[in-house]
């Protein structure tokens, strides 16, 4: 009998998480899709507080949780757990942005093994792991 392949761990960066609750799935690669669709869909506790900080500057209509909460009707989507002192040391050396919410986002990534679905040119030009 053949061993199951595990799908791949695709954390989703904040936009992505965005347009997929709203539905904007034009915005989304070819490859980002297809990850999507095959992959096991995660997200750094950082994205949480980024959509909920995106909402309390008027960015987005609503709370994290409302927005997490309606996604998971959609799609199997979970939250990260593990070690935040891990996942802060993993952001230590990831000095090629000041933007603590896309340090620590993909740190939890990298502490991972995952790849980092984004969009973001200059996550992707400084980080090997990020995909689109």
């Amino acid at each position: 009998m053949g061993r199951t392949e595990q799908p791949r761990l695709v954390h989703l960066d904040t936009h992505v998480v965005i347009w997929l609750y709203e539905g904007r799935f034009e915005e989304l690669s070819a490859t980002a899709r297809s990850m999507i669709e095959d992959g096991r869909c995660v997200i750094s506790p950082m994205v949480r507080l980024e959509l909920q900080y995106l909402f309390e500057i008027g960015r987005n209509n609503l709370d994290a949780d409302t927005v997490l909460a309606a996604l998971r009707q959609l799609m199997p989507l979970e939250v990260c757990g593990g070690d935040f002192d891990e996942v802060v040391r993993a952001a230590l050396p990831l000095n090629w942005t000041r933007d603590v919410f896309d340090r620590l986002i993909a740190a939890q990534a990298l502490h991972e093994g995952a790849v980092l679905l984004t969009r973001d040119q200059k996550v992707r030009e400084h980080f090997p792991q990020a995909v689109w």
